[in-house]
């Protein structure tokens, strides 16, 4: 079912994405630097919220579909890698920590679909160490997009970055421990092959 409402929302996610980018090429005598932060960030919140709110849809009215399984953390991947290299963009997020960031979702997301393949996906699910990351991101985001003070105290670049910085060594550590957990899997295809040969 590739056109029922969860994937349509997840749709509306991927093309969301240009929107969002665009909104940092506006000249400020449309849009001043403070509402493009804003306007940024609201378009972010509301793509995570659709992100919860289509699977949510999936279960309720019993649509999953192994397209939407797929396209699901595409439109994931690719509005979080938008984001990242937009800040990179701004100068308010440092290249490595963006690079470390999409280097893991790329090599996470091979490995999976390499162990789908060979029936061991389980092997490789969402563990709490990744929900932790993916929390921490999720929060990091908004704030170094909004960047500006909330009231006297909430410095929303400086926690915002705290929080990247965060995610970026939950992220290497779950890169560490997926790739553990498949190495016996790697191990035993390699023996496979050797002895084939």
């Amino acid at each position: 079912m590739p056109f029922n409402l969860p994937n349509l929302l997840t749709w509306l996610r991927i093309l969301a994405i240009p929107l969002f980018v665009g909104i940092f090429y506006l000249p400020h005598s449309w849009l001043s630097p403070s509402n493009q932060n804003l306007v940024a960030t609201l378009i972010f919140a509301g793509a995570a919220i659709t992100d919860w709110l289509d699977g949510y849809l999936a279960r309720v009215l019993n649509q999953t579909s192994a397209f939407g399984a797929f396209l699901d953390p595409v439109a994931d991947k690719l509005m979080v890698c938008a984001a990242l290299i937009v800040l990179v963009y701004l100068g308010r997020l440092d290249a490595p920590i963006a690079l470390v960031i999409i280097g893991r979702e790329i090599t996470v997301s091979a490995l999976r679909e390499w162990m789908a393949q060979i029936g061991q996906s389980k092997s490789v699910a969402v563990s709490f160490l990744g929900k932790i990351k993916t929390t921490s991101q999720m929060i990091a985001i908004p704030l170094l997009l909004y960047h500006e003070n909330v009231g006297e105290y909430f410095n929303a670049q400086q926690i915002g970055t705290w929080l990247i910085y965060i995610a970026a060594v939950l992220t290497l550590w779950s890169m560490f421990y997926y790739l553990k957990a498949a190495l016996p899997q790697v191990l035993t295809s390699d023996k496979g092959d050797s002895d084939e040969h």
